[in-house]
């Protein structure tokens, strides 16, 4: 077996050589264009199985794959004139598409399907329910949502091409939302909530918007989300909120580390329930911290909208790319349930 192939089935893709055909190959009737490829299909709100196989038998292809508001859920994997790699990836669908609460547009009805790269080709494409995946939840703010527009790049976007077929990622990280504002509001936790089955995960990262929320209040707040999750039969994940780029001198500020201005220490509030409460916790704060202060005031830049926007609190796409792989490794190091279906 080549060392390619290999790879190939290691992540998950299945290589198939098939022998030529005609270049003209027409795309499947639900897509149109070439780069990028976009597809579209009416489907009722739910979790998919999204099959397609990535490549030509003519030329050689370079194919990304998203899915709805800019979410990730397949790097780009290359082929050679004649290589057919075929895949299958578990997505969710929801209306309004992007943020819950339609921030930014509420998008397409359906699934909206693009494939991208630096040349984009496909063959075979089906979509078809999921069959009870394994869904991982996520409730946090604007560092954690499918933001609708670039360069502005919530860590959610990315952590779906992280996770195999069987386990699908349903972002309602929205954007501006505190601690009690995802509790009250309605397209937010209370929609969340009646979805939970029992071993789906709920991973809560809330703090940056609790500016002067004090520490019991927010502590009450998180306490309320997590009884809810576990009220479900679902699994809360409490994790600590990514560093803010604010440094003093070569170390990060304390409202980097989301000590609020009422000097609540967000943080720690966050690891003393965790502990208290037999909650696991995915220390972000901590993670981020190392990785910014790792890099400087100078080469960090790159991982937020500083030259952008003049913004060190959201993330680029690479910034977002990186946070996910900080909360993967999280995932890893506490073996939760989705520890098997990373890739």
């Amino acid at each position: 077996m080549s060392l390619k192939r290999l790879a190939l089935l290691t992540a998950g893709l299945t290589a198939v050589v098939l022998a030529p055909v005609p270049a003209a190959s027409a795309l499947p009737p639900q897509c149109s264009g070439t780069a990028p490829i976009k597809c579209s299909f009416n489907v009722a709100p739910g979790n998919y199985d999204v099959t397609v196989e990535l490549g030509s038998t003519t030329k050689a292809a370079n194919t990304s794959m998203s899915v709805e508001a800019r979410r990730q859920v397949l790097g780009a994997v290359s082929t050679t004139s004649g290589q057919v790699v075929r895949t299958t990836v578990s997505v969710n669908v929801r209306n309004p598409e992007g943020q819950p609460t339609g921030q930014g547009g509420t998008g397409t009805p359906g699934l909206q399907i693009t494939f991208g790269g630096s040349a984009p080709a496909i063959g075979a494409l089906t979509v078809t329910p999921a069959k009870s995946p394994l869904v991982a939840y996520l409730a946090g703010d604007s560092t954690v949502c499918d933001q609708p527009a670039a360069p502005y790049t919530g860590w959610g976007q990315h952590l779906p091409a992280r996770v195999r077929e069987g386990a699908v990622v349903a972002n309602y990280g929205d954007s501006g939302e505190s601690s009690g504002s995802f509790l009250s509001n309605g397209a937010l936790f209370p929609t969340v909530k009646p979805l939970i089955r029992s071993k789906d995960l709920v991973f809560i990262q809330l703090g940056h918007n609790d500016k002067t929320t004090n520490a019991t209040a927010f502590r009450d707040n998180l306490t309320r989300l997590v009884s809810g999750v576990r009220e479900r039969g679902g699994v809360p994940v409490l994790m600590t909120p990514p560093v803010r780029r604010l440094f003093s001198g070569s170390k990060l500020t304390g409202t980097a580390l989301h000590v609020n201005s009422v000097g609540a220490d967000l943080p720690a509030v966050i690891r003393a329930l965790g502990r208290s409460a037999g909650v696991p916790v995915i220390d972000l704060t901590a993670k981020s911290k190392a990785l910014v202060e790792s890099m400087g005031p100078s080469a960090s830049e790159a991982l937020y909208l500083t030259k952008e926007a003049g913004d060190n609190t959201h993330f680029s796409a690479r910034g977002g790319a990186e946070m996910a792989g900080l909360v993967v490794q999280g995932v890893r190091e506490l073996n939760l349930p989705l520890a098997g279906y990373l890739r």
